[in-house]
């Protein structure tokens, strides 16, 4: 049965809970399908109002699902209501937990020269059995991509987490998923860094609270001007509102 979508700023967002996004993901892999799953918060789906690329993959995208209050909110204003918010770096976790046990291969690609594999490391460790089978930083030139696509290819991963920040790791995903020839790519954003241990997460009751935004932005001074996005979301979305 396919999953309900909600119209979100011109960008379809899958309505749906953990659950049912991690059972589609791994749909994806028993079809051997090649799919590019987004995780879309305010950040992006506001981006994808001024430019045009980001929000034709988004629409074309086989799953998008609401990673932020921002997103389910939204939702819920234009009289959607959604079941839950689907973090994309809780995504991936369940994900890597039932992968020992389903023989998924997993690829990281992206962040810093060392992220990927202290994150390898780290799933290693909380995940038993898991196989992360290839780790390359985010780092590189045009001239670089041929040997990354080749070195992705060879390790034949079912699953490919790119952390390179949005939309580059979007952009980058559709224009190489033929080639890659993954089952399922995913954007992740800072997913990575968190699990490195180089970039600290919301304690769980500003999650709950829905402020994971705010502690971003106070843990990153760089992020501030990124954090004006969601009151202007807010006011988008209002004004979208038919």
């Amino acid at each position: 049965m396919p999953l309900k979508q909600v119209e979100i700023l011109g960008v379809n967002v899958n309505s749906l809970t953990m659950a049912q996004a991690v059972e589609a993901v791994q749909q994806f892999i028993a079809e051997k399908k090649v799919a590019l799953v987004a995780t879309a918060n305010a950040e992006m789906l506001m981006r994808s109002t001024q430019d045009e690329e980001l929000k034709d993959i988004l629409n074309q995208a086989d799953l998008v699902v609401p990673d932020g209050a921002g997103t389910v909110w939204a939702a819920g204003h234009l009289g959607e209501p959604m079941p839950e918010r689907v973090a994309g770096f809780d995504l991936a976790q369940e994900l890597m937990r039932e992968a020992p046990a389903r023989g998924d291969r997993i690829y990281f690609f992206g962040s810093a020269p060392g992220v990927a594999d202290k994150a390898k490391a780290k799933a290693e460790e909380l995940y038993p059995g898991i196989q992360v089978v290839g780790t390359r930083n985010g780092f590189f030139t045009e001239a670089d991509e041929p040997g990354i696509i080749a070195e992705i290819k060879a390790a034949r991963p079912d699953i490919l987490l790119a952390a390179l920040g949005v939309p580059k790791q979007e952009k980058w995903l559709k224009k190489h998923m033929q080639e890659l020839q993954v089952p399922v790519s995913i954007g992740v954003g800072g997913t990575l860094d968190v699990m490195a241990g180089v970039m600290e997460r919301a304690p769980l009751w500003m999650q709950k609270a829905k402020l994971e935004w705010l502690f971003r932005g106070l843990k990153q001074p760089s992020r501030a001007g990124r954090l004006l996005a969601l009151p202007k979301f807010v006011l988008k979305v209002v004004a979208s509102k038919k």
